[in-house]
């Protein structure tokens, strides 16, 4: 069977993502520096390492058969935070990592990058062709990250995705995102605060780009750059989907987040990949977690208050 080294294994996708690829009986070498704590269960086939990704020197890749990439300064606020540090852990460090990866016989590199990349796009439909113009600290990573990686394309397989704004539960869970952040406030406040609302956003729930994690595990010859996106809506729409089921109360205010960006992902379809969850379904999720009393709203959820006052 297959060994899988995961890097940000204790995030919010990871946390998703690694249960499930020992449910499918591979054999994991998570790889976190647990800034937001380890929700992750102990597993006979688990090997958790507490550990900074840019210490690449420390990891034995000899048995590693594929790396899911998924260890960043996560969201723009964060990457602003301390740009230094998001350089090193989100772009350094991969480099590093791929080098390695390369040395010592790695054959399958899975990197998540962002569908942020293109920065604000007016067309309708974002494909995986359109240039990059990433806005932020951590939307550059991203792009720069990716250009790295597609240089070893010859000597492995390269599988970079760009996922749109994940939703849903996770044990690791964030309320830093919009359809858990909106959901969150209808279900503890009975309001919600939507900043302009014209925003257009591509969403995937979390069980759909986990499971694309473990498609792409079994599909190596599928490489190149894919989009991971399947519902684009504006922040209203969300904020009204929330509101139907909730009966909170919708209030707007001024924005001035400008990202607006919608992404076509029909190069991932047609490799057979289908998605099985929506936007709805990670509200309901959210709804029904919180009033069973197993979601609560605590600093941990937001990156940046927590990063602001545990990491930096």
């Amino acid at each position: 069977m297959k060994n899988i080294l995961v890097t940000g294994a204790c995030g919010y996708k990871g946390s998703v993502l690694v249960p499930k690829l020992l449910s499918a009986g591979y054999i994991v070498t998570a790889v976190d520096t647990q800034w937001f704590g380890n929700f992750v269960l102990p597993h006979k086939n688990l090997t958790m390492l507490k550990q900074d990704v840019r210490y690449t020197s420390e990891l034995d890749l000899s048995q590693t058969d594929v790396i899911i990439h998924l260890a960043s300064v996560a969201n723009d606020p964060c990457g602003d935070l301390d740009p230094k540090l998001t350089w090193e852990i989100s772009a350094l460090a991969t480099q590093q990592l791929a080098d390695k990866a390369v040395r010592q016989g790695v054959k399958h590199f899975i990197y998540a990058s962002s569908g942020s990349v293109y920065g604000v796009k007016s067309e309708q439909h974002v494909t995986e062709d359109l240039l990059l113009e990433p806005i932020s600290e951590y939307n550059k990573t991203k792009m720069v990250s990716e250009r790295v990686l597609l240089s070893y394309s010859e000597k492995m397989a390269v599988q970079i995705v760009r996922p749109a704004t994940v939703c849903g539960l996770s044990s690791r869970m964030r309320l830093d995102v919009a359809v858990n952040m909106l959901t969150m406030q209808a279900v503890k406040n009975g309001k919600i605060t939507v900043f302009g609302g014209d925003q257009s956003r591509p969403n995937i729930h979390i069980d759909d780009i986990t499971d694309l994690y473990m498609f792409l595990l079994e599909k190596p010859e599928i490489t190149g750059v894919y989009n991971a996106g399947f519902e684009n809506i504006t922040i209203a729409e969300i904020a009204d989907i929330i509101a139907k089921r909730t009966g909170a109360v919708v209030v707007t205010s001024e924005s001035n987040d400008p990202r607006s960006y919608r992404v076509n992902s029909d190069k991932l379809l047609a490799t057979g990949f289908k998605p099985k969850k929506c936007v709805e379904n990670a509200i309901e999720e959210i709804i029904a977690a919180y009033q069973k009393g197993d979601l609560v709203d605590e600093d941990r959820c937001y990156n940046l208050k927590w990063m602001q006052e545990h990491v930096l």
